[in-house]
């Protein structure tokens, strides 16, 4: 074992330590202890700027591009954000002990299905400093310790953030081991978090295509898929042409970096001659590069070939593929083949259109007449999120604080013996 291993192992073990401490903890407790975060990460913002300066610096010189630059800053302002949003996850209920289902058994026994804590989860995550504190308030709340795996770009604030909570916790009844940073800015240091089945409950990437398949591929813990989008939208032969145009637009336009931006249009050829013309100049109005098929590019001609690759791309930018198809049955095979089941969406005023689309497209999350980029926690209405999963086991779509627990049944009896 090496010594980075090592190392990993040991916050893995005091984690585990932590959780079982954090599980029974009432909710007033579990608030406490973010509300103090919050105000410590205000308290502390100039600390974290520094540090945060250090981290900008070596992007800098790493010929890292603006737009990542951007993600990667901190200042005093971003901060106190950061601080309100740890304050509203203190606000949201606590899943913790709800009771899922219930009754009394034939013979007397009481049966309780009840959620509990998933005990020790594990982010590996990119770029943005500002998932540290999102998965450590996430985590608290839901009764979980935290071990954060941030890239080496954020090692620096990282560092001092995880600082800054743990000595927050520390005036409170939460253990500080319940938000620990995983030692090392290396691979090593990443896989060793990957194979620390049996101290891991489960492990959570949040970042691009990449990330989360190495995660997925070389882990020996349990791995809950998040993030990756290729995401469709179909307009139907029965679509109202300008909801069409408008929600096209939003969907690949409103934040292109996101995972629930679109990143395929398809349009029925019933309606092309009419949908396509004042499409493609309003993408090409706001800066879209169009990918466009055989029967999409004679419409315009700033539109580009589209390629075999074009269909699979999560471009995750100001890019969108776009192909013409002679039905529903067709825009729906194209998204099985390509789809990263996380989120389609079909534009149509024909309700049996919409009940075919939303019975034959499996994925997380499926649009009748809305922008995929609805797809999110908060928009749900659920609070913030850790991810939005796009696999079927445990959860699907985005995980809120339900979705960051287990459950346990819970049966009394009367000196029952069977």
């Amino acid at each position: 074992m090496t010594d980075i291993e090592r190392d990993v192992r040991g916050v893995a073990e005091r984690a585990k330590d932590a959780a079982a401490d954090l599980a029974p903890l009432n909710r007033a407790v579990k608030d406490g202890a973010l509300l103090a975060a919050a105000d410590a990460l205000v308290e502390r913002a100039e600390e974290i700027v520094k540090a945060n300066a250090e981290d900008v610096a070596r992007a800098r010189e790493n010929g890292t591009s603006e737009a990542m630059i951007d993600r990667l800053t901190l200042t005093t302002e971003r901060i106190a954000a950061i601080a309100d949003a740890v304050r509203e996850v203190a606000e949201l209920p606590d899943p913790v002990g709800e009771v899922i289902r219930g009754k009394t058994l034939p013979n007397g026994l009481e049966l309780r299905q009840i959620r509990v804590p998933l005990g020790v989860i594990g982010i590996i995550y990119e770029g943005r400093p500002n998932v540290t504190v999102d998965a450590a308030a996430l985590c608290l709340k839901s009764g979980n310790a935290a071990l954060l795996r941030g890239s080496s770009s954020a090692y620096s604030s990282n560092t001092v953030i995880v600082d800054v909570l743990r000595g927050a916790l520390e005036g409170t009844e939460v253990p500080a081991d319940a938000v620990q940073l995983v030692p090392g800015a290396g691979r090593e240091s990443a896989q060793a978090l990957m194979r620390a089945r049996g101290l891991v409950d489960v492990l959570i990437p949040r970042g691009g295509g990449s990330l989360i398949q190495t995660v997925v591929n070389e882990s020996t813990v349990p791995v809950i898929e998040t993030g990756e989008g290729n995401c469709h939208v179909y307009v139907d032969e029965a679509a109202d042409l300008d909801k069409a145009l408008a929600i096209a637009v939003n969907a690949k336009t409103q934040r292109c970096s996101v995972c629930n931006t679109a990143e395929t249009l398809l349009v029925h050829a019933g309606i092309a001659e009419r949908f396509l013309p004042p499409l493609l100049t309003s993408l090409r109005d706001l800066g879209v590069t169009v990918h466009g098929d055989d029967r999409v590019r004679p419409f315009d001609d700033a539109v580009v070939p589209a390629t075999e690759a074009d269909w699979t791309t999560e471009y995750l930018s100001l890019d969108l593929a776009v192909k013409v198809v002679d039905s529903l049955d067709d825009a729906v095979a194209h998204i099985r083949e390509y789809s990263t089941a996380h989120t389609e969406a079909i534009v149509t005023d024909s309700q049996s259109a919409a009940r075919r689309f939303v019975s034959r497209v499996d994925s997380a999350a499926v649009m009748v007449n809305a922008s995929t980029r609805f797809t999110d926690g908060g928009e749900f209405g659920f609070g913030a999120e850790i991810g939005i999963s796009t696999q079927k086991l445990h959860a699907r779509g985005p995980m809120g604080l339900p979705e960051m627990t287990s459950t346990k049944y819970v049966v009394t009896g009367d000196g029952h013996v069977r």
